[in-house]
């Protein structure tokens, strides 16, 4: 095995990963657990609750499911999850100084790792009522998403997937692609190739292949994209303090297309 934990033979001329039958069985049900996790702290997201607090409900479901949080310990990183508020882009450390107020959205991003499977997901969720603008940012970001996913497919490019991020933001409304911050390869290793940019040109970039598996997690700002990392080391926020928002899947390349595998 190679230190990646991957076999030779299992990466391809760009040093991608490709995933076998019994590695994409692992990853369904680690990415499932991902699923469920975020299924079930969507129920625990309201106004008085800390961030502190949705993050150790994550980490108790994780646990008693048989995983563990792949987010603790990863370069000095302490939380089960990362809970980002309003104009907070990602890497938002949860804190039981912060707490959620009636109109806040927020993102909450897990990964439980199963058996040595990384399942990596993300989603907006809303506190009470939030403004319409705020909504159609959210509902922007996730077809941003989708858009995405739908280019992925055997031949294809991975510039594909940022052209059609692009394409969407611009489309759904000017809004702003964060470009610093991109989604990534992942399996047994936490972050691996391919890079996914989220802003690309079409036909360019690595050609797609059955058993590839990476994430795609846009992140749109109703201001302007700029962005910078406060002196934590870890949380990224718009330079502007407008809203922004993300959602992640992980997904796989199929012999035919692809398959959502946090769903």
């Amino acid at each position: 095995m190679l230190r990646s934990g991957y076999r030779p033979d299992q990466i391809n001329a760009c040093g991608i990963p490709l995933h076998d039958a019994a590695d994409i069985a692992a990853m369904r049900r680690a990415c499932a657990l991902a699923a469920r996790t975020l299924d079930f702290i969507g129920g625990e997201v309201r106004a008085g609750v800390t961030t502190a607090t949705l993050d150790a409900l994550c980490e108790t479901f994780m646990r008693d499911h048989g995983a563990v949080p792949a987010t603790i310990g990863y370069r000095g990183y302490r939380h089960a999850s990362c809970i980002s508020v309003n104009h907070v882009v990602t890497h938002g450390i949860p804190s039981d100084r912060q707490t959620l107020r009636d109109g806040d959205i927020l993102n909450i991003d897990v990964t439980p790792k199963l058996d040595g499977w990384h399942g990596d997901s993300s989603r907006m969720y809303v506190v009470g009522e939030a403004t319409p603008e705020a909504r159609r940012l959210i509902e922007a970001t996730r077809g941003a998403m989708l858009a995405g996913i739908a280019t992925v497919r055997p031949g294809g490019r991975m510039g594909d997937i940022g052209a059609a991020v692009l394409a969407h933001a611009q489309g759904a409304g000017g809004y702003g692609v964060v470009r610093e911050f991109i989604g990534h390869g992942v399996g047994r290793v936490f972050h691996a190739l391919p890079d996914v940019h989220h802003v690309a040109r079409a036909g360019t970039g690595e050609m797609m292949e059955p058993g590839m598996i990476f994430t795609i997690e846009p992140m749109l700002t109703i201001g302007k994209p700029a962005v910078r990392i406060l002196p934590d080391g870890w949380t990224v926020v718009t330079r502007d303090r407008s809203l922004s928002a993300q959602f992640e899947h992980t997904v796989l390349v199929t012999e035919t297309g692809y398959e959502i595998l946090t769903v």
